[in-house]
Parts: C-alpha cells; structure tokens; sequence
C-alpha cells in the first residue's frame, strides 16, 4: 500500500501540513478505498480526517492537488460526490502490501543484483527519473550510474522500471561480490545506514510509548477505537516510506544493534494492536453510523 512521489504520489515523513494531508489521504485509499468498491465519498474523507484533526477545507485541497496529479479521479459513490485512485496505481497498492507488511530480508548466500543505466545527454531529466526510482526501491550506489540491491528486490524494481517507461535505459547483472573489502564496509559506503537507521529511532522514540499506552489499556480507555484509528492511520503513514528506503540486507553486514529490527517490532505490534479497531471505526464513519 504505498504510491511513489514521482508523479503519481506522495512520500516522506508524517509531519504536520499540506503534504502530510496528502499521504494520510493515501493510506485511507490504500485502506478502505479497495474495501470500499476502489472509491471513497467525500463526505466520508472528510469525516475520517476529521478524526485526524485535518478539517474540511484543507481535506478538499489536498483532494484537489491529489486530482491534480493524476492520482485520484472523481467518481459518484452511492449517488454522492467522491474519488477513486486512477486505473494502474491498483498495481502499485498491491506491491506497497507486500513491501511494507511482508518485507523480506536477504542471506548472506543471496545473489546481488546490479543496475546500469545510461541516458542520451538530450534526455538528462531522466537520469534523475531513474536515480530516484533506483533509491526509492531501496538500492544503493556504488558508481555513478551503477547502482546495487540484494536479489529480492529485483521484480520490484523491474515492474517500477516498466511502469514508468523507464526500463530501456537500464542494463540488469546478477553475481557475487569479489571485491578486497568485507561486505559490511562495501554496504556502509553503498548505503546511507546511519540516516535510515536515524529515520528508524525516530520513529520507534514517536510511536513506542503508544503501544505502551495500548498495551497498558490507557489507549482504549481514552477512546476506543476512534482513538486507535487515529493512532494507527498516522502511524503506517509514517512507516510506508521506510520498507521502500530499507534494502533488506543480511543481518550480518548491518551494524551492531541495528535499529530497524526494533523499529520492524513496534510496526507489528501496533498493527496488531490498532489495525481491527481503527478499521472498525473506519467502516462506521462510511457506513454513516457516525
């Protein structure tokens, strides 16, 4: 469940403000837009995010540049004024599920896969298309215009290559490493560890003391499952970016006590924890029954 910022979406960390709205617009679709007949009314957007403490108007504008974009499209629900994600992101939600909530994680006997790409200098503009996609599904740079990521990314990364017609530019290898340095230091150069690792405390420092409320009965007794929704809503907002930004590379090449393995803990127990009664809520608030 995730949609790319190059164009047909919106990524980054889940702070306050107009684009913020917009992911958070985002995860309701990846949600309950595809339980819902793949489209929402805007009276029920407006609801929900109101339970976010986002209001109508700034619902509306974030709808608008979201149409704007081509990511959302005006649909009627039930008679009634409302949108839908545009035909071809349904694939892009689908591989955000299996990115974000079944992460794989490589071994050390895994192939490594390499991606070369060249562009005519006419067309420079898409060396950064490229560039972005390759960091975006979590590949690391070893040389300008070299780029590596362990096995199991790589249909990922073709199926986004193809979908942003980008694939002819672009020359695949998969082998071994060879080279004189261990694979940990090769790894620490070809990936920013210590920011993504950063990004992971961060978001464990933001969200561990919600399970700790939950967990606790606090967060329950605070407000049922409106307050789980609006816990959980935020909360997969914020870690849909880091599975995408996260290689999966083997436990043994990541530093000692890695923080993604804590942060990829406190993900699953709060989606156990808040997932059922937000989407409870959720379903209500588009039935009309609030």
């Amino acid at each position: 469940m995730s949609i790319e910022d190059s164009g047909d979406g919106v990524r980054g960390r889940a702070e306050a403000g107009p684009q913020n709205h917009q992911q958070l617009i985002i995860t309701l679709f990846g949600f309950y837009g595809r339980s819902n007949g793949g489209a929402l009314p805007v009276s029920g957007l407006i609801r929900l995010m109101a339970d976010l403490g986002v209001d109508a108007p700034a619902v509306r504008s974030s709808i608008s540049r979201l149409k704007k974009r081509g990511v959302l499209r005006s649909v009627k629900v039930s008679g009634l004024s409302g949108y839908t994600v545009s035909p071809g992101l349904e694939e892009t939600f689908l591989e955000g599920d299996e990115r974000i909530f079944s992460a794989r994680r490589a071994v050390m006997s895994d192939h490594w896969i390499l991606a070369v790409f060249t562009v005519p200098e006419k067309q420079r503009n898409l060396r950064h298309q490229i560039r972005s996609g390759l960091i975006r599904m979590g590949f690391g740079a070893v040389a300008p215009g070299v780029w590596i990521a362990p096995e199991h990314l790589q249909d990922a990364a073709h199926a986004y290559m193809d979908r942003h017609d980008l694939s002819q530019y672009i020359d695949w290898f998969r082998g071994d490493y060879l080279g004189a340095r261990t694979m940990s230091d090769a790894v620490g150069q070809w990936w920013d560890l210590e920011a993504l690792e950063a990004q992971y405390a961060d978001f464990v420092a933001r969200h561990a003391p919600v399970r700790d409320r939950w967990v606790e009965g606090a967060g329950a007794a605070g407000g049922g499952e409106r307050a789980a929704f609006a816990a959980y809503i935020p909360m997969v907002t914020e870690w849909r970016r880091l599975p995408y930004l996260d290689p999966g590379l083997p436990l043994e090449m990541l530093p000692e006590g890695w923080r993604g393995l804590l942060a990829e803990q406190l993900f699953g127990e709060l989606h156990g924890l808040l997932k059922a009664p937000a989407d409870a809520h959720a379903r209500r608030v588009l039935a009309g029954d609030e």
